[in-house]
C-alpha cells in the first residue's frame, strides 16, 4: 500500500479507528482509572472526547488539507503557476507521555496517519493499562506495516532512537527531550518536542478574585496537577494576596471537600517515584493549606505553599503535581526579576481587568501560549497552535497545525512555455539596471 499517495486509504483507516475508539471508550476510561485513578469526568473531557473530536475534525478536513495549495507566483517567473504540496515525511516515531497517556498518544498518531506517514508509537510505560489498550486497538485497526505500537521502558526507547527516522515527535520532560534531539541530530531528523517548564500565573490587584480562584484551582489541580500547562506558581500583587488565598481555600473545599483524599474527583500521583519527589519538595516549606499525603494511596492533598525562596527545591524545577507556591509582588520589576530566573515556559497566565497590564505581560515575556483571565483553555481551540519555545519545546500542533507538522511542504513552480523573459540569461551586458528596477517591484 502506498500510504503517501492514497488519501482515500488514510481516511478509511482513520474512520475505522474512530469506530474502534468509540466502541472502547468505557474500557479506555477504566484503564485511565487503573493507572492513576483519573476521574471519569476528567478522562472523558481531557482524553477520550478530545481525541474523538480531533479525529472527526481530521476525517472531515483531510481531503482539503492534503490538496496542493495554490499561491501567488513571482513576477520573475512569469508566466507560472505556483503550488505548495503537502508531502509525508515517511517513517515517523512518536513518543507519548504518561500524564495524559491516551490523548498525547492518539492525537499525534492521528495527524501522522492523515499526512500519509508510516508510524511507530512508543506509549509511556508509566501508564501501563492505557498503553496496553492503545496497543490492542491499534493492532486491530491498522496493518502492522502502516502503524504499530512498541510497548516497553527505557531500553525500548533507547533502541528506537538508534534507528533512522524521517520525523520524531516527542512529548515529555525537557531533559529527555534533549536526549531525543541529540539522537535525531545524528541523522538530521526533524523533530517536534512538546516539553514543559515553570508556568507563571500572575494575578494583579484588579482581578476578579473569586472567579480567578475558581479557574486557577481547576487549571492547577485537574489531573492532580500533572499537566504540562498547569500554573506552576502564582505571582500575586501584595495588596490582594491574603484575600486571594482565602478564595482559593474556599474553592478547594468546594471542589474536593474537607477531606480531598475521599473525593472521587481528585486523581492520584502516577507512581511512587513521583510521589516521593513531590513530598520531598514540601520539606521546609510554609504550608498554608493541605500538605497531607498517603504513600500507600499515592495521594497528595491540594497544597498551597507560602513564599518559598527562589532557590528552594520547589522553585527550582517543574512541580508537576498538586503543590502551588504563592509569591507576591509590588511592581512590574518584581515580576520581571522573578520570571527571569527561569527558561521560557510552555504557558503563562494573567488574571487582570487592566487591559494595559495584561497586554504588557504577554508582550514582554516569551512563552508557548496562555490565557488572560483563565488557565489551560487555549489548549482546547484546534485553530490555535499548541507548543513551546526554547526549553519548553520546538514546533506546535492541533487541528490543521498537526497535519502540517507531519507534512513536508514542497514548493513547485509550473512554468509556461509560450513566452520566456530573457533578462535573467547571460550575457548580462546592459541588463543590470533593468533587473534592479524589476526586483524593486516584487
Amino acid at each position: 500500500m502506498d500510504y503517501k499517495k492514497n488519501i482515500a486509504y488514510r481516511k478509511e483507516s482513520l474512520t475505522k479507528l474512530l469506530h474502534a475508539l468509540q466502541a472502547n471508550e468505557e474500557a479506555i476510561v477504566g484503564a485511565l482509572f487503573d493507572d492513576f485513578k483519573k476521574p471519569a469526568f476528567e478522562a472523558v473531557v481531557t482524553e477520550t472526547s478530545y481525541v474523538i473530536a480531533d479525529l472527526k475534525n481530521t476525517i472531515k478536513n483531510i481531503q482539503r488539507w492534503a490538496k496542493p495549495k495554490k499561491v501567488l507566483p513571482s513576477l520573475l517567473n512569469f508566466p507560472s503557476s505556483d503550488y505548495i504540496y503537502s508531502e509525508p515525511y515517511g517513517k515517523v516515531l512518536i513518543f507519548s507521555a504518561w500524564n495524559y497517556p491516551y490523548q498525547l498518544a492518539l492525537c499525534p498518531l492521528i495527524a501522522a496517519v492523515a499526512a500519509g506517514n508510516q508510524v511507530v508509537l512508543k506509549p509511556s510505560e508509566g501508564a501501563p493499562y492505557t498503553s496496553a489498550i492503545i496497543a490492542k486497538i491499534i493492532s486491530e485497526v491498522f496493518d502492522d506495516n502502516h502503524v504499530r505500537v512498541e510497548e516497553g521502558g527505557v531500553a525500548v526507547a533507547q533502541q528506537l532512537l538508534t534507528q533512522r527516522w524521517d520525523y520524531i515527535f516527542f512529548t515529555g520532560s525537557t531533559s529527555i527531550g534533549k536526549i531525543v534531539a541529540q539522537a535525531a541530530a545524528q541523522f538530521m531528523t526533524p523533530v517536534t518536542l512538546e516539553l514543559g517548564g515553570k508556568n507563571p500565573c500572575i494575578v494583579d490587584q484588579t482581578a476578579n478574585l473569586k472567579l480567578a480562584a475558581k479557574r486557577i484551582v481547576w487549571g492547577k489541580f485537574i489531573n492532580a496537577g500533572q499537566t504540562c500547562i498547569a500554573p506552576d506558581f502564582l505571582v500575586v500583587h501584595q495588596s490582594i494576596k491574603a484575600q486571594l488565598i482565602e478564595c482559593i481555600k474556599e474553592e478547594l473545599i468546594t471542589a474536593y471537600g474537607n477531606n480531598p483524599e475521599s473525593s472521587p474527583d481528585l486523581a492520584r500521583i502516577i507512581n511512587l517515584k513521583n510521589y516521593q519527589r513531590l513530598t520531598q519538595l514540601l520539606v521546609g516549606t510554609k504550608i498554608l493549606f493541605g500538605g497531607e499525603a498517603n504513600e500507600q494511596e499515592l495521594y497528595i492533598a491540594p497544597t498551597l505553599v507560602d513564599e518559598p525562596p527562589i532557590n528552594s527545591p520547589i522553585m527550582c524545577e517543574e512541580i508537576f503535581g498538586p503543590l502551588l507556591p504563592i509569591l507576591s509582588y509590588e511592581t512590574a520589576d518584581d515580576i520581571q526579576k522573578l520570571i527571569s530566573n527561569y527558561e521560557k515556559p510552555l504557558a503563562l497566565y494573567v488574571f487582570s481587568t487592566n487591559n494595559k497590564f495584561s497586554k504588557e505581560i504577554i508582550s514582554n515575556y516569551s512563552f508557548g501560549g496562555g490565557c488572560i483571565n483563565d488557565t489551560l483553555v487555549h489548549f482546547t481551540n484546534k485553530r490555535l497552535p499548541f507548543g513551546g519555545v526554547g526549553h519548553s519545546g520546538i514546533g506546535g500542533y492541533h487541528g490543521k497545525y498537526s497535519f502540517d507538522t507531519f507534512s513536508h511542504k514542497k514548493a513547485i513552480v509550473y512554468r509556461a512555455n509560450w513566452i520566456d523573459l530573457t533578462i535573467r540569461y547571460a550575457p548580462y551586458k546592459n541588463k543590470l539596471q533593468k533587473i534592479k528596477k524589476l526586483l524593486t517591484w516584487l
